[in-house]
């Protein structure tokens, strides 16, 4: 089976030791992903504009691989204070529209605590999606 990495060129990959999504098996793993602008590593202050970040680094990282927002068929939902998970809600209807994946959210603390969302994805391929 071939392996094949992508980075989304995070200060943090090289940091920590992974890389942004690994495609195998017709899988597309995206790992979490937050919402940091990676040219700056800034975090912008609202829940809303860290989710619409992270889906864009999300779609960019499917992009590369090969599939798409349409093709993702899970998808887990980390923040630190599920209260704000709703504000996310139009953002993320938006995102997957008539193709909603399976999601779970999970209330929990991430690495740095201006981070308000986390993002993790598995997508299909889409010559494996038939």
């Amino acid at each position: 089976m071939t392996i094949r990495r992508i980075s989304s060129g995070s200060a943090f990959e090289p940091q920590i030791g992974y890389c942004r999504a690994v495609v195998a098996g017709g899988f597309v793993h995206v790992a979490g992903t937050t919402g940091s602008d990676h040219e700056t590593m800034v975090l912008p202050p609202s829940v809303e504009e860290q989710c619409r970040l992270a889906l864009g680094h999300i779609r960019n990282a499917l992009e590369q691989a090969g599939s798409s927002m349409a093709h993702v068929v899970r998808v887990t939902y980390m923040l630190p204070d599920r209260a704000d998970f709703q504000a996310c809600w139009p953002f993320l209807r938006a995102a997957f529209g008539d193709n909603p994946p399976a999601a779970t959210m999970i209330e929990c603390g991430l690495i740095d605590p201006a981070m308000k969302i986390e993002i993790e994805v598995t997508a299909l391929l889409p010559d494996a999606a038939d």
